[in-house]
C-alpha cells in the first residue's frame, strides 16, 4: 500500500486520472449516453399501419413535429409559457434579491434565504395540488378577492380568451402563477450570488459622480446582474418547457411539451415522436444561451 502511495504521489497527473475516471464515465455512460440514444431515437418513425417502430433513419419525425398544426401548438404553447414565467420571475426575483444583498440586516437576510429555500424542501407535488385548492373556484383566493370587492375584476379576467377559463386552477393564468411560484427561487438565489458580488465601491462611486439610485441600479448593478439573471432565466426557462405535472394538474386544457413526451412514450407507445418532442426543449435552450452570450450576459463571469 505504501508503495501504491508513492507511486502516486510521485505521478500526479495519473492520480488525477484515476479520481476522474469514476465521474467521466458515470458522465458518458448515464448522461451522454442517454442523451445520445434520445437523438438516435428521435431518427426513426412508427409505421402508421403496425404501429411498430421501424429502425430506419429518417426526418420523418421531426417533419411530423414541426408541420403539424396541433404539434406547433404545442410547441409555441410550452414556450410562450416558459418566457412569460421568465419574465415574471425576473421582474419579482430581482428587486428582492437586490434588498437581500444591499438593505436586508444580516439576521434579516438570513431570514430572507430561509424564506425563499423553505419552499424548496417540501414535496413538489404537495404545492401543486395545493395550489390547485387555492385557485379552485371556490378555493381560499378567490374568497379573499370576493372579501375585498375584487371578485368582479377576477372574473372579468377570467374571461379574457387565451388566459381564462372557468376558474383560476382551471385557466393558464393559474397555470402561470404556480409555475412562477415554483421557479422564483430557482431565479432568487442565482441573482443574490451575483448581486453579492457587485462592489459597494462602485455604487459609492456612482453616487459621488451625481447618479440618482434608479440611474445607479441600472448603469451600474444591473449590468453586473446579468450573469446571475441569465443563469436564473436558463433554470426557470428550462424546467418550465420541460414540465408536465403543474400542466396535468392546474390549467386550461391544452397539450405542453412534457405532458406529450409523457403521453407518447406512455400510453401511446410512439417512442421516436416522444425523443423529437424532447429535443425541442434542447435546441430551444440552445438558441436561448446563443442569444445570451450575444447580448454578453455571461461576459462578467
Amino acid at each position: 500500500m505504501r508503495a501504491l502511495s508513492t507511486f502516486l504521489y510521485r505521478r500526479p497527473n495519473l492520480y488525477i486520472l484515476l479520481l476522474l475516471i469514476p465521474p467521466l464515465l458515470w458522465f458518458g455512460t448515464v448522461y451522454l449516453g442517454s442523451l445520445f440514444t434520445l437523438l438516435a431515437q428521435s431518427m426513426y418513425a412508427i409505421d402508421e399501419f403496425t404501429a411498430k417502430v421501424v429502425y430506419e433513419p429518417t426526418l420523418a419525425t421531426y417533419k411530423q413535429v414541426v408541420t403539424q398544426p396541433a404539434n406547433v401548438d404545442i410547441i409555441v404553447r410550452t414556450l410562450s409559457m416558459a418566457v412569460a414565467v421568465t419574465i415574471a420571475c425576473g421582474l419579482i426575483a430581482l428587486p428582492i434579491a437586490n434588498y437581500m444583498v444591499r438593505y436586508a440586516s444580516p439576521r434579516a437576510r438570513a431570514f430572507f434565504y430561509v424564506g425563499v429555500m423553505l419552499p424548496m424542501w417540501m414535496s413538489y407535488l404537495v404545492k401543486v395540488y395545493a395550489w390547485r385548492l387555492i385557485l379552485a373556484k371556490q378555493g381560499i383566493l378567490s374568497w379573499l378577492l370576493d372579501v375585498v370587492g375584487l371578485g368582479a375584476a377576477l372574473d372579468a379576467v377570467l374571461r379574457i380568451p387565451g388566459i381564462g377559463g372557468p376558474s383560476l386552477s382551471a385557466s393558464y393564468l393559474g397555470m402561470f402563477i404556480v409555475f412562477v411560484y415554483m421557479w422564483l427561487p430557482f431565479m432568487i438565489l442565482p441573482l443574490a450570488a451575483a448581486l453579492e458580488k457587485v462592489p459597494e465601491s462602485l455604487l459609492q462611486a456612482s453616487a459621488d459622480l451625481g447618479a440618482r439610485p434608479v440611474q445607479t441600479f441600472r448603469r451600474v448593478t444591473l449590468p453586473l446582474a446579468l450573469p446571475g439573471l441569465a443563469a436564473g432565466s436558463v433554470f426557470t426557462f428550462s424546467l418550465t418547457l420541460g414540465d408536465y405535472i403543474i400542466p396535468s394538474v392546474v390549467g386550461a386544457p391544452g397539450y405542453f411539451i412534457g405532458m406529450m413526451v409523457y403521453q407518447q412514450q406512455g400510453t401511446a407507445g410512439n417512442i421516436p415522436l416522444a425523443a423529437a418532442f424532447s429535443v425541442v426543449p434542447i435546441v430551444l435552450i440552445m438558441i436561448y444561451l446563443a442569444i445570451a452570450r450575444r447580448a454578453g450576459a455571461f461576459d462578467a463571469l
